[in-house]
């Protein structure tokens, strides 16, 4: 069997025929440790596997930070979010995809279970941040890792993708419509009202928004329709340090020195119960 590290030496064979070249559109092949295109632009593959095709700087604060993506992975990897990646594999295994895309695909934690759940399927991992697309090149062999800001036309073909999945990311419907199939679907998930209330409420977080569901249906009035949403959650109780990992691994992790959340953060000492609460809404790509 091949391993995620021997995998992520070249991008998959799916992946490389979806992408295009960042600077002029062009198809792109995979020759030697780079993609290059037929007009000479050339992109070289990180010794981890990833590739990045940007061109420009992000934004301090826009990337997850690589103690972020530590966080993410070890507050993951306990299986405290497991029902989740159980509802993605699931919902994707029934539409049977050929290439998926993941947009904020972060370490990739998701994308591999949908994986899991596919034979045969291969995927596309998008994320804005380095550290976390290390992870994510090698957390299953069918994932090619791209560094991509998402809020930018993609480096990605026209109608390629059969899934798209996004999870607890930034959407860009007009690009999610552009790269899908007509008939493919996007998984969106998104934390519910109260979800880590409590952790919210001892911390003094922002809770989720009870607008959350109308503002999301909104945006992908145009071009989608909701096939359907389901909700999952339930109780976990959190050790102080995953407690602390629950908060690291988002963009609060950007803000400790505000309003003294590192303090508060550094403070627990006790387990805390908390209600997780997702929806997974299903919206097909219209003609």
């Amino acid at each position: 069997m091949t391993s995620p590290q021997a995998a992520a030496q070249r991008l998959p064979s799916a992946v490389t025929a979806a992408l295009r070249c960042s600077v002029c559109a062009s198809p792109v092949a995979c020759t030697g440790h780079a993609l290059r295109c037929a007009r000479g632009h050339s992109f070289d593959l990180a010794r981890q596997g990833y590739v990045n095709l940007l061109h420009a700087k992000v934004a301090a604060g826009t990337a997850d930070t690589a103690g972020m993506v530590a966080a993410r992975a070890e507050f993951l990897g306990a299986g405290h979010y497991a029902p989740l990646a159980e509802e993605l594999a699931g919902l994707a295994r029934d539409l049977a995809p050929h290439l998926v895309v993941d947009a904020g695909a972060g370490t990739g934690h998701y994308l591999a279970r949908v994986l899991d759940a596919c034979p045969g399927a291969q995927a596309l991992a998008l994320d804005v941040s380095a550290p976390a697309l290390r992870r994510a090149a090698r957390a299953h062999p069918g994932i090619g890792a791209v560094v991509w800001n998402l809020w930018e036309p993609w480096p990605v073909a026209d109608g390629v993708a059969d899934v798209l999945l996004n999870v607890f990311a930034p959407r860009n419907p007009a690009e999610f419509h552009r790269v899908l199939r007509p008939g493919g679907a996007v998984l969106v998930a998104t934390p519910e009202p109260g979800h880590l209330g409590e952790l919210a409420g001892a911390l003094g977080l922002l809770a989720v928004d009870e607008d959350k569901r109308q503002r999301l249906d909104a945006a992908f009035a145009d071009g989608f329709t909701l096939v359907e949403r389901r909700c999952r959650g339930g109780e976990l109780t959190l050790s102080p340090d995953d407690a602390r990992r629950a908060v690291l691994m988002g963009p609060n992790a950007h803000h400790l020195e505000r309003d003294g959340l590192g303090e508060r953060l550094a403070a627990l000492a006790e387990p805390v119960r908390v209600t997780t609460s997702f929806a997974v809404s299903v919206y097909r790509r219209l003609p």
